[in-house]
């Protein structure tokens, strides 16, 4: 991993990112711990709505910290919730996970960690003409989290689960021609909260408007092992290309921001 500069390890762990990159030390980083007590209710907003491309070819990569879903431009909305009328746009998403489960989620709630969380990380292509753009703005992103819990196989997750094997160490990279609808991956019925907070990986830039589900979803342990088994480093490092076992960032400091709570359980 010496090529990448950034890890979730000793000398290049979390608590080393500020100094590469200065926004990680601001006030509005992600994650942060759910204080349910102290979230505000929201009351009645319009409700999210989203509609995702399913028959597309995607690109399932491995940059070296997780796996990875590239949605390679094809067309998606999400919109409503806090996000107002600006439509959003998927361009990717990733999973986040632990050594053992039971840890590995980015967010906690109440203190609580889940074994694991889903990124859909999208963009607002109403005010913005890029990926890249908007994601150096304020409301340039919108993030939905999804905690992961173990238990049963998550069949639509499988699809992506059953081509690891293909990724194991970082800059692999395979096709996947499957038809699959990302709607799939989120809780049915869920309330959520949501704050203003940042990228969770560097350069941990503050342009994510977080929404987090309040229902989890089920993995099975199997899957979870199959995400441990990738490696962070290049095939040619050999044994030295190390097992991703965990890669979550700690919670950090809410500060003055205000966690809203939308409902549901």
């Amino acid at each position: 991993m010496a090529d990448q500069d950034w890890g979730y390890t000793g000398e290049n762990g979390p608590v080393t990112w500020i100094e590469k990159f200065p926004e990680a030390r601001g006030a509005r980083q992600s994650p942060v711990d759910i204080v349910t007590s102290r979230s505000s209710n929201s009351g009645s907003v319009p409700p999210l709505t989203f509609r995702y491309s399913v028959h597309h070819p995607r690109s399932v990569v491995n940059p070296g910290y997780c796996w990875r879903v590239d949605e390679n431009g094809y067309n998606s909305e999400l919109r409503g919730g806090p996000l107002g009328s600006d439509v959003y746009k998927l361009q990717q998403w990733h999973c986040h996970w632990g050594a053992k489960n039971g840890e590995g989620s980015e967010h906690t709630v109440d203190g609580r960690s889940f074994s694991g969380e889903l990124h859909l990380v999208h963009w607002n292509t109403s005010k913005y003409n890029s990926f890249v753009e908007a994601a150096g703005q304020a409301d340039g992103l919108a993030v939905l989290g999804v905690f992961i819990v173990v238990g049963s196989k998550h069949e639509e997750l499988d699809k992506v689960v059953r081509l690891l094997p293909y990724i194991q160490h970082k800059g692999d990279k395979v096709t996947m021609s499957e038809a699959l609808d990302p709607a799939n991956l989120l809780p049915r019925g869920s309330g959520y909260w949501t704050y203003p907070g940042s990228l969770t990986t560097p350069p941990c830039t503050e342009s994510v408007t977080w929404i987090l589900f309040k229902k989890p979803v089920e993995v099975s342990a199997e899957q979870l092992a199959l995400m441990r088994k990738l490696r962070c480093g290049e095939a040619s490092c050999g044994e030295e290309a190390m097992e991703l076992l965990h890669n979550y960032r700690p919670t950090l400091p809410l500060g003055n921001r205000d966690i809203r709570d939308y409902g549901g359980h």
